[in-house]
Formats: structure tokens, sequence, C-alpha cells
């Protein structure tokens, strides 16, 4: 599990900040960060799951944007040998959404744990800046390694959207208060379960920011 987190580039981000803090800063911004989330813990409650569906829609409606109608020539166009192609980005979403969501229901299933709540340090936001971050770049496991099956973007998106619509009709029949209740440690800190599936949902974002870098390559078919 740590090891695809780490891949997912959530480790690490924590201790690079830190290292950049006077240590006579870290305590008083630790301080300040918990009073924060605490203060906006009881409007975080209020809304719901509407903000996290709207995250998992707009980064549907971002991934979908970016490969519509894409060709296989450029589907399969790497930058250079060692690159991801945008099919094997695709793949390697696919595959992620099944499997990080398989971790954060898993640990959904255990004990909550209220009176951890001031443990979680990095804010909703904080939490989509750190994972969508692509100036730093990690290597994914095996499990998660793509191969570029995808020929077409029809094919791929539908296989998008099948590993993703789980992922939704689970939010939508969730309790947010419950999800804030359960505390998860990360290699870098500690998230509730609210964030464990946003989690899905940014690794998606980032890399759709990928995809987005190779079209943008000079050498990217037209056609």
């Amino acid at each position: 599990m740590y090891k695809i987190m780490n891949m997912i580039a959530i480790a690490g981000f924590s201790a690079v900040l830190l290292s950049s803090t006077p240590a006579s800063k870290q305590t008083a911004n630790h301080r300040y960060a918990i009073e924060a989330i605490e203060q906006s813990q009881l409007t975080k409650d209020q809304e719901g799951t509407d903000s996290l569906l709207q995250y998992f829609n707009e980064t549907t409606n971002e991934l979908e944007k970016q490969v519509a109608g894409l060709s296989q020539a450029q589907l399969q166009f790497k930058s250079a040998p060692e690159k991801w192609s945008i099919s094997q980005c695709l793949e390697h979403i696919v595959l992620s959404e099944r499997m990080i969501f398989d971790m954060a229901k898993a640990a959904l299933t255990k004990a909550p744990q209220p009176e951890r709540k001031s443990e979680v340090q990095m804010t909703d936001d904080n939490l989509k800046t750190t994972i969508t971050d692509r100036s730093h770049k990690f290597q994914a496991p095996k499990e998660l390694q793509p191969t570029g099956i995808y020929k077409d973007s029809k094919t791929a998106l539908a296989d998008f959207r099948a590993a993703r619509q789980p992922v939704i009709d689970y939010i939508t029949k969730a309790d947010v208060k419950d999800l804030r209740n359960h505390i998860n440690d990360y290699p870098t800190g500690v998230v509730d379960g609210y964030q464990g599936l946003m989690f899905i949902a940014a690794h998606c974002a980032r890399h759709t920011k990928q995809i987005a870098e190779i079209k943008a390559d000079p050498n990217f078919p037209k056609q």
C-alpha cells in the first residue's frame, strides 16, 4: 500500500515543505494548521459529499475533453522512448482507479476514530495541489505499469467510466461525517476517509495533466 501511495505522488511532499520552513516557524505553522482544520470541520460536514462528487465530475470531464477523438497515432505517440504515451496514461488511470478505490474502501471498513480528527493536518485543497504537482515524478509499481493497450479513445473512456462509476455510487451513498471520522495513516501523515476517496480523483487529474503535456509536444501527430 505504501509503495502505491508513494507512486501516486503524496509521499515526500510534506517532508519537502517542512524542510524549507525554519524550525521556529514549524511549531507555529503546525498549530495554525490544526486550528484552521478544526474551524473548517463543521463547514465540511455541512457540505456533505456534494463537493467531492463535483471534483470527480470535473476530473472526469477534463479527462474526456483531453482524449476524446484522438487517433491511434496520437494515443501511441511518445515524446521519448522512456516516456509514457497517452494510451499508457489512460491505462494507468483505469488500473489505479480500481486499486486505490479498493484500498480506500478497506480503510473505511475499520472502526471510525473521531478522536484523531485533529491529527489531519492536510486540507482538501492541499491534498489536491500536492497530488497534481507534476514537478515531482514517481515510478509506478509493477501492478500499475501500463502497456499501451488502447487503440482508440472511445474504448479507453468506456473502461474509465466503468472503473469510476462504482466510486461515484459509493460516495453518493456515503455519510460525510462517517467519512471524516475514519482516520488513516499515509506515508506523509494522516488523512480522513473523505480525502482517501478524493485521492482517486486527484490522481486522475495528475495524469490528465500529463496527457496535456504529451499533446503539447511539438512532434505530437496532427491527426
